[in-house]
């Protein structure tokens, strides 16, 4: 009992001590990126809710700072920080009150636990830092075979694909707490049920979204550009082509969110990075070359379907270890 209480202990100091960590560096983050504007722009339900919030006060501060008070892009910036700050003021009451699981106590320092934590977020560091490496090669193959048109085709598409790419990030992020915790409570039967389940919810999700796309692409594109446009035609052909891609994105996400959350940060990072950018880069150099425009379209289905292969390897391999 007394080295299950230490263990305890132990665990809400790591907590406490993670928080103040991450607290600290968001707010030298906040410091320098304000500090940084001018010369940058010279030239569970209760989470739900919280997001919600954050979502619906970030458009009424917007217009309220950038229509009212006429503040510009600062007006923005600090609508989309306030924002922001909702679930973090909510969580800081939450895990304020002991009567709470999981709650704040005096830190510890542990260079262990917050190397362990830095690694384990190695994989969304790796999507973050690419994300804008692979658009602006999206951005350049289309400038150099279409032209301006095939740029605003391309951020139409994107815009589409990161709608439907949502769905599945927020599963991802609202099952990670509860594999996490059958994991350190070694609960496999519940770890497994939970991963079948969570394929099943993928899949199905995954069908509903391509036949969406299939479905809605002339009325989704028609949003950004009229019919009578250049741009709505080749549009219209790149959606349903990228509309593959989305048989696997929820698959590879999950499976890179699954590994953060059994703390594998290294196999999480190796399929984030090789999925938003080793394949990526790989198709978009060759499938142009081959099949042109069309070639660009399918760099995204080709990467992914080459990403669910890997995600479909890590599985096995790390089935006996982890017990899903």
């Amino acid at each position: 009992m007394k080295s299950c209480a230490k263990w305890t202990d132990e665990a809400k100091e790591d907590f406490t001590f993670l928080i103040l960590v991450n607290v600290i560096v968001g707010i030298v983050m906040c410091v320098v990126g304000y500090l940084a504007m001018d010369h940058i722009f010279a030239g569970m339900n209760l989470s739900l809710i919280c997001s919600v919030m954050g979502g619906v006060l970030n458009m009424v501060l917007d217009y309220v700072f950038i229509a009212g008070f006429s503040m510009g892009i600062s007006g923005a910036a600090i609508a989309t920080g306030l924002g922001y700050s909702v679930t973090a003021v909510v969580g800081l009451f939450v895990f304020s009150r002991k009567k709470s699981l999981l709650h704040f106590k005096k830190p510890v320092f542990r260079f262990k636990v917050l190397a362990s934590a830095a690694t384990n977020g190695c994989s969304e560091m790796a999507t973050a830092l690419v994300t804008g490496i692979i658009t602006m090669m999206f951005n350049w193959t289309m400038l150099h075979y279409v032209g301006e048109n095939g740029v605003a085709a391309v951020t139409i598409i994107m815009y589409v694909l990161m709608f439907a790419s949502s769905l599945y990030t927020g599963y991802s992020y609202g099952v990670a707490p509860m594999l996490s915790f059958y994991y350190g409570e070694q609960n496999h039967e519940k770890l497994k049920k939970l991963v079948a389940l969570s394929m099943k919810v993928i899949a199905v999700i995954s069908v509903v979204t391509v036949a969406a796309s299939f479905m809605l692409t002339r009325p989704l594109v028609s949003v950004f550009a009229r019919p009578d446009n250049p741009v709505y035609d080749l549009a219209v052909t790149g959606n349903m082509i990228c509309t593959v891609a989305l048989f696997f994105i929820g698959f590879n996400i999950f499976a890179s969110g699954m590994f953060t959350a059994l703390s594998n940060g290294v196999v999480s990072a190796i399929l984030a990075f090789s999925r938003s950018f080793v394949f990526m880069l790989i198709t978009m150099i060759v499938l142009p070359i081959i099949l042109g425009v069309n070639g660009i379209w399918l760099a995204t289905p080709a990467a992914e379907l080459m990403a669910l292969a890997l995600s479909v390897f890590m599985f096995s391999k790390y089935r006996r270890r982890y017990g899903y």
